[in-house]
């Protein structure tokens, strides 16, 4: 890879069993000078062949097409072939099942522009992203004096959670990890505390922490987990206990087992 590859259009193919549904995202996007539409296809089968001859960046794949549907269109083309994948759907339903298949985003029909903006925006991002650590590995193997010399590799960044889908009643809501302010444990769910507002999670609170950057989210009590972002001060009450008071003016209380963590992401000496 060069560095005029890094700078090539973003190659995107559609799949979409809807003809005018093709034929709307290829004219938006053929307005943008930075991605090339190298392909539309009308079925899951047709999506594979069309994936397995010709190398792809960007891939909007509805869910429901003859033949074949989305998600078994990424087992079978695999990872290697389908580059970043956005769903496309009129329906929400399958929106959590696409991101549990590690789907970059999830559009809705019909397209908003706002939204469509956001998404490609985020997909040229990814791409970029990519195509610049293949480079690096590339010099950093040039550089190397021989292949048995060379440093090996370093295992690939672990993938957190981006995004979380929140069911209510009559829709489903996207909410972004990075707009989270803390979370709680509520029985068997999490509430989500965001800008205000509150969002029940049916997931327990560990399987949830798992899930998110420890280098932004920490545990201040065996019920709390807090944006360590959104802290604003920390108030000593008893016993080596704390309250920690975030920037829209909820307190909390740090238990003194889970100090240290909190400290190292603050910088606290």
């Amino acid at each position: 890879m060069s560095l005029s590859t890094e700078s090539a259009p973003i190659r995107v193919l559609l799949v979409d069993p809807e003809r005018s549904a093709r034929q709307c995202l290829s004219t938006r996007l053929a307005a943008d000078p930075e991605v090339e539409v190298v392909g539309e296809c009308a079925s899951g089968p047709d999506a594979l062949q069309m994936l397995r001859r010709h190398s792809v960046d960007v891939i909007f794949l509805d869910v429901e097409m003859p033949g074949m549907d989305g998600f078994q269109v990424l087992r079978e083309a695999g990872s290697a072939h389908t580059g970043a994948t956005i769903f496309v759907n009129a329906d929400a339903t399958y929106a959590l099942k696409a991101f549990e298949a590690h789907a970059l985003d999830y559009l809705l029909k019909p397209y908003d522009d706002e939204r469509l903006t956001r998404v490609l925006a985020r997909a040229k991002e990814h791409v970029r992203g990519g195509r610049i650590q293949t480079l690096a590995r590339q010099l950093a193997g040039l550089l190397g004096s021989t292949p048995s010399a060379a440093a090996p590799a370093p295992p690939p960044a672990p993938r957190y959670l981006e995004r979380l889908v929140v069911k209510e009643v009559g829709r489903m809501a996207f909410l972004s990890v990075s707009e989270v302010d803390w979370l709680e444990a509520e029985d068997y769910y999490v509430q989500v505390h965001t800008g205000g507002q509150t969002h029940l999670l049916r997931q327990s609170l560990r399987e949830l922490e798992a899930q998110l950057d420890p280098h932004q989210f920490v545990r201040i009590h065996r019920s709390t987990i807090v944006n360590a972002r959104r802290v604003r001060e920390l108030r000593p009450l008893f016993h080596g206990e704390y309250q920690v008071l975030l920037g829209d003016g909820t307190c909390l209380k740090l238990s003194r087992g889970y100090r240290e963590r909190l400290d190292a992401l603050l910088g606290v000496a």
